[in-house]
């Protein structure tokens, strides 16, 4: 692992940045506070001064996950260019990002309930991104009653999918699948999905 930059930082701040790594590289239970401490280069007494305990410190990292991922969304306008913002804001958080898409892929997959609060806070910013969608097209989420219910999960798995399985799709591509044109790409591929589906409105089918 990389040493953490100590500059401008405070020791909290450093902790949670090598937290944020050390998490991403071994994940939660490989990690000890000690090892944390170690790569900020303070004490590991600043640990449970700063958040109390590992999973208090767990927390602040996912709190400052979430924040940069609310964010980048925050600052997208559904009603100017939507397909190549969003595909601009994946390019920044995970494109050039190893170290958020490692952390979210070891949260994601340790099956803890730490890690089914963090899907559920994804899954929050999912539906109140759908609703900004559907302000703007004049539809509701997804299809109607179960479809809407079901539409947040199904845009978790385009944009989360790929991060989980990155090391068994990448040897299938020509091209490194975070790589910032190939996530716009795919992003843009992912709205347009959303938007008008595989074969078009049920109107627009043979026999519709």
């Amino acid at each position: 692992m990389r040493a953490v930059e100590k500059s401008d930082l405070t020791g909290r701040a450093r902790l949670r940045a090598a937290a944020l790594e050390l998490f991403a590289e071994r994940g939660f239970e490989a990690t000890s506070t000690r090892a944390v401490a170690a790569a900020a280069g303070v004490s590991p007494a600043l640990v449970t001064r700063h958040f109390g305990s590992k999973d208090g410190l767990r927390a602040e990292v996912d709190r400052y996950v979430l924040e940069r991922i609310g964010g980048e969304l925050a600052g997208v306008d559904p009603t100017d260019g939507l397909l190549e913002s969003l595909g601009s804001v994946s390019a920044r958080l995970f494109g050039a990002d190893p170290v958020l898409r490692g952390y979210l892929r070891q949260v994601l997959l340790e099956d803890s309930e730490a890690s089914a609060e963090l899907f559920g806070r994804l899954l929050s910013g999912a539906r109140a991104e759908l609703e900004r969608l559907s302000a703007v097209h004049g539809t509701s989420g997804g299809g109607g009653g179960a479809d809407d219910a079901w539409a947040p999960f199904q845009l978790l798995c385009l944009i989360l999918g790929p991060l989980l399985l990155e090391r068994v799709m990448q040897p299938n591509l020509d091209d490194p699948m975070f790589a910032p044109d190939v996530l716009r790409h795919r992003s843009a591929a992912n709205q347009r999905l959303l938007l008008h589906g595989f074969y078009g409105s049920p109107e627009e089918r043979p026999g519709g």
